[in-house]
């Protein structure tokens, strides 16, 4: 089977985390090799960019800086981390990738979104994923949860009702390519539905 890339997107406070621990273990058990990986920060450049990005300490970040910042993550987690996977017949499992970029740097951050959505292509040689899961959760009921916010949790409502309406709008324009679920649906449904979805890709692979 060639690789397959699986990408978990979302608002913060999803449940990303907990479908992707079971996507995998399913995967696993089937008799997949399975890469989960996440970004920002899951290459040795990438933690430092995460750092920079999220930890209020550094104060205020222009968002086209913040922006530059996410496509060097992205550009090195490609290279590092998803292309030779992919290349080795890999499934992997990514906890977001370049449509957070364009959900919250672009939509978000109210950047000019062909320039973000060029910035992201030419990061990652444009390469897309098989399939995207969007876990879909209203704000409140997400970030309005947490209470240790980093920077991009801290934006505000407005900033994330923005981003979230963005996640819904890409995947109506590519429902071929993306399955949206709501969030905050039992965990084994969840579960349940994407676990359909992924079969019908690897049956077709």
């Amino acid at each position: 089977m060639s690789g397959l890339f699986i990408v978990l997107e979302g608002g913060d406070g999803a449940g990303k985390t907990t479908q992707i621990t079971r996507l995998a273990a399913w995967l696993q058990e089937a008799g997949h090799e399975v890469v989960v990986t996440y970004e920002p920060g899951d290459t040795p450049v990438g933690a430092v960019l995460r750092n920079l990005v999220l930890d209020p300490k550094w104060g205020d970040v222009a968002p086209r800086a913040e922006a530059m910042m996410y496509a060097a993550d992205k550009a090195q987690h490609v290279y590092e981390v998803v292309r030779p996977a992919l290349a080795a017949g890999k499934v992997v499992v990514s906890d977001r990738y370049v449509d957070s970029m364009i959900a919250y740097q672009g939509a978000g951050r109210v950047l000019a979104l062909d320039e973000v959505r060029y910035l992201t292509d030419w990061a990652t040689n444009e390469l897309r994923p098989d399939l995207t899961i969007v876990l879909d959760v209203p704000v409140d009921q997400a970030v309005g949860e947490k209470t240790e916010l980093d920077r991009l949790e801290a934006a505000g409502d407005e900033f994330h009702e923005r981003v979230r309406t963005h996640y819904l709008d890409l995947a109506a324009r590519d429902p071929g390519r993306y399955l949206v679920v709501p969030g905050r649906d039992d965990r084994d449904a969840i579960e349940a539905a994407i676990r359909a979805r992924v079969e019908e890709l690897l049956a077709a692979s």
